[in-house]
């Protein structure tokens, strides 16, 4: 079986996380969604939250389970046996990033093969700070976010203000 891991803040998981997340998980016998620690970012939602959130949106997929750590990317998937690690693409600035981090990754795990799964037309545009933005402002993010997800971050956003 092979394994495969999606690591992300996921703070808040949007839309374009689940369709990377579900395409992942029907190209590999097993998916790994990783709720990867980033000392650089303040987040809105605990690693304990959004552990739970995606494990909410993610429950009808059968092969695909939700873990955290603080560990690098490469060595978590070492430790796991994991056979790639998917990034998502939104656009040609993420690319820049990714495959920089793409080439550390190899270094440190010959073993885990990057994959780019690129979103769609309809996710190309969205992140994570972008739905915390429009939500601020008063927006409506429904179209952007799981619907099992929409309540807490709707409140989370309203409460922080």
């Amino acid at each position: 079986m092979t394994t495969a891991v999606y690591p992300g803040s996921f703070d808040p998981v949007t839309n374009g996380h689940m369709e990377i997340i579900r395409r992942a998980a029907a190209l590999f016998g097993r998916v790994v969604v990783l709720v990867a620690a980033n000392a650089l970012k303040t987040y809105l939602f605990s690693e304990e939250e959004r552990v739970a959130l995606l494990q909410s949106c993610t429950e009808t997929l059968p092969n695909v389970t939700i873990d955290s750590s603080g560990m690098l990317v490469a060595l978590y998937a070492r430790e796991i046996a994991a056979d790639a690690i998917v990034k998502g693409l939104r656009a040609m600035t993420d690319f820049d990033y990714e495959f920089q981090q793409s080439l550390v990754n190899r270094q440190l795990n010959p073993r885990a093969e990057t994959i780019f799964l690129p979103a769609s037309g309809t996710s190309m545009f969205l992140s994570s700070s972008m739905v915390k933005q429009v939500c601020a402002l008063g927006g409506d993010i429904s179209e952007f976010v799981p619907r099992e997800a929409l309540p807490l971050i709707v409140k989370r956003i309203i409460d922080k203000q």
